[in-house]
């Protein structure tokens, strides 16, 4: 077995207090996300996507945030896929963005809700064409034979399309995650980390300290 426990590090870049909380979590999370654009970040908006299936075998994959608002966060996919299907048996997620160059992480639980059509089609239209056509291509999570086979079909489609408006596959859609909890994790030195919860009470939010 290859031993790492030597391998670690101390988290100075700053605590996180009390009476710097709002009272919606939300707002702390834009302010976080406009600091870790700003800190220009490789895929700030990167997060893991948390599924479980009718076993309880949980499962998790790195998916871009998309949109966020007061009532949570949105990320598309293809409906087909893996995730989607536990979504459909098991509407329970939890997302985790690890911005680790500052030394921050936000944790969340919720349940996923799928976006209308009228939702996916007005972000399906802003993606580059390539990306448009990419949505046709891949069955994701289906097992391939080969990559040529997925190369293959992309050309075949980019012709198909080469003149006209790639329209919205009925397969391709989005999710709205309403937040039960989030979790703002700020380290410190000592491992003396700074966890602050905010768990929805009724039409506010509570928040506790949580120990590191």
């Amino acid at each position: 077995m290859t031993d790492l426990s030597d391998i670690r590090r101390e988290y100075t870049k700053g605590g996180l207090r009390r009476a710097e909380l709002p009272a919606e979590p939300m707002a702390l999370f834009e302010k976080w996300m406009e600091q870790a654009k700003e800190a220009e970040l490789s895929d700030p908006t990167a997060m893991c996507v948390a599924t479980v299936d009718e076993n309880g075998q949980p499962f998790q994959r790195i998916v871009l945030l998309k949109r966020f608002d007061e009532r949570g966060f949105v990320f598309f996919t293809n409906l087909g896929s893996r995730k989607a299907q536990q979504l459909a048996q098991n509407a329970h997620v939890s997302l985790l963005f690890p911005w680790h160059p500052l030394e921050r992480q936000v944790a969340v639980t919720g349940i996923a809700e799928q976006l209308s059509n009228a939702e996916v089609l007005k972000y399906f239209v802003t993606r580059p064409k390539e990306s448009q056509i990419a949505a046709w291509v891949s069955n994701q999570s289906s097992k391939l034979s080969a990559r040529q086979v997925l190369e293959a079909k992309f050309m075949e489609m980019k012709q198909k399309f080469a003149k006209g408006e790639v329209p919205l596959p009925s397969f391709w859609g989005g999710y709205l995650v309403k937040p039960d909890s989030i979790e703002f994790w700020q380290g410190g030195e000592h491992r003396l980390h700074d966890r602050f919860l905010y768990s929805r009470q009724g039409q506010g939010w509570e928040i506790s300290r949580l120990a590191p």
